[in-house]
């Protein structure tokens, strides 16, 4: 049956290159922001080193670019080719986001050359003005996607009659409940965690023994920023739970193995879950549930039980909701001892231990990022257009499917080891220490 079903590997093909996509997406959004950060902070301190970061993340975020080009355009036609009947009701309804999408692209790709070939063009304050259209256009670029993918958990703004479309109105469509949380969720977190995989590069080098005072203001300056970042993504989590709360119920949960409707529910952390719907060794957190739900530990939280059997999402998704709670507890912790450590200046901000948790925290912040989309797009199963439309009844029919998703996985394959080896050279050879020398003699020289 699985060799012959389309809409597994339909499902497959795409969740793959999601997973694939999503990293140079996260990494496209949140590094234009630090980049612009650390060459204001160069010009508001003078400082050469924080100019110095500007430019170094600029040549890396370039090659991530044209990787992540490479996936979103797979990802795009595969959503064409894959899911042609959700594309006949989303193509007419959620249009204007998508063209939105390409036009924010293309607005950041044309100011991140100007932004890149300028630097010595200009005066340093003038060429800081072009990386704010990067950093509007990434985010833009973001923001539009994601509408989409609010509109597909909350699809409004049209009708259906007769299994044809019509009564389109395209601004309810982009602007659903979803939209708010999801939005700002997605943006928040790319910031923190380009912020972390910064830092985490950083700390690295401090523990391979390079004590240049470069890698400790990078240190600082990322850390301050995630500890910022990862309060904002803390409270706008809270803000998603209570939407999920009141407009997808049965996702919440599902996330929460939450099955009898009550009030005071518990949040259960971990755990195991029996056929017979009995949680095992979970941690359950009195009446936590429902503050999350809906900010009082009396209200009631409906559970599972109350729901349709066959609208019901996959149970395992709990463990990627625990997952991506549980790291951004961690990323929010982590900052916050730097914060203390550097601000009372009690105890040393640059220990051992405290480095190694940081360069931990860069790959931790990724798989954050891909539990919460995973945690998000099987949450809403079946459906592929909530209450509209099953998944199933989206997917194509074609049995060719299988032979893409080899093809696919091929390509990723080799985008992503020849990307990481572009990257390890061109930092390994060209050291901060080896461009801080450069500019010192080229300084004397004038």
């Amino acid at each position: 049956m699985f060799a012959n079903d389309p809409v597994i590997y339909s499902r497959a093909l795409m969740s793959l290159t999601f997973v694939f996509h999503i990293i140079f997406a996260t990494i496209g959004v949140g590094i234009p922001v630090l980049i612009a950060l650390a060459e204001w902070m160069g010009i508001c301190r003078n400082d050469p080193h924080y100019t110095l970061m500007a430019r170094r993340w600029t040549r890396g975020y370039v090659i991530t670019v044209a990787v992540g080009v490479v996936s979103g355009t797979a990802l795009g036609l595969q959503i064409n080719l894959l899911w042609p009947n959700f594309m006949r009701i989303a193509g007419q309804a959620i249009g204007l986001p998508m063209f939105m999408e390409i036009f924010a692209f293309f607005f950041e790709a044309i100011f991140l050359g100007i932004y890149m070939y300028t630097w010595d063009r200009f005066k340093p304050k003038i060429h800081f003005l072009f990386i704010i259209p990067v950093v509007i256009g990434a985010s833009c670029s973001a923001l539009f996607i994601t509408l989409v993918n609010s509109f597909m958990n909350a699809p409004q703004g049209f009708e259906i009659v007769d299994g044809i479309i019509g009564n389109v109105q395209p601004l309810k469509a982009m602007f659903t409940p979803a939209s708010p949380t999801k939005v700002s969720h997605v943006l928040v977190s790319a910031y923190l965690t380009s912020a972390f995989i910064i830092a985490g590069s950083a700390a690295y080098a401090l523990l391979k023994g390079k004590h240049h005072i470069y890698y400790k203001k990078v240190l600082n300056m990322t850390l301050f920023a995630a500890f910022v970042f990862a309060i904002a993504t803390f409270l706008i989590g809270d803000l998603s739970g209570k939407y999920l709360a009141k407009y997808q119920p049965e996702k919440l949960a599902a996330g929460e193995w939450h099955f009898e409707t009550m009030s005071h529910a518990p949040l259960i952390v971990g755990g195991i879950l029996t056929e017979t719907h009995e949680v095992k060794y979970g941690w359950k957190i009195p009446f936590a549930l429902s503050v999350l739900a809906h900010g009082n530990p009396k209200s009631e939280v409906k559970g599972l039980n109350d729901f349709p059997a066959d609208e019901i999402p996959p149970l395992w998704i709990h463990y990627t909701f625990d997952a991506m709670v549980g790291i951004g507890g961690y990323l929010t912790s982590i900052p916050l001892l730097f914060v203390l450590a550097f601000w009372f200046r009690k105890g040393n901000p640059y220990n051992k231990l405290l480095l190694a948790a940081i360069v931990i925290g860069g790959p931790l912040a990724m798989f954050a990022i891909e539990y919460g989309w995973i945690y998000a797009e099987v949450g809403r199963q079946p459906w592929i257009l909530r209450g509209y439309m099953k998944t199933q009844q989206g997917a194509t029919t074609s049995e060719h499917v299988g032979l893409l998703f080899v093809v696919f996985l091929a390509l990723y394959v080799i985008l992503g080891i020849s990307c990481l080896r572009v990257l390890v050279k061109m930092f390994k050879n060209n050291t901060p220490e080896d461009e801080l020398k450069l500019q010192n003699k080229e300084s004397a020289l004038k």
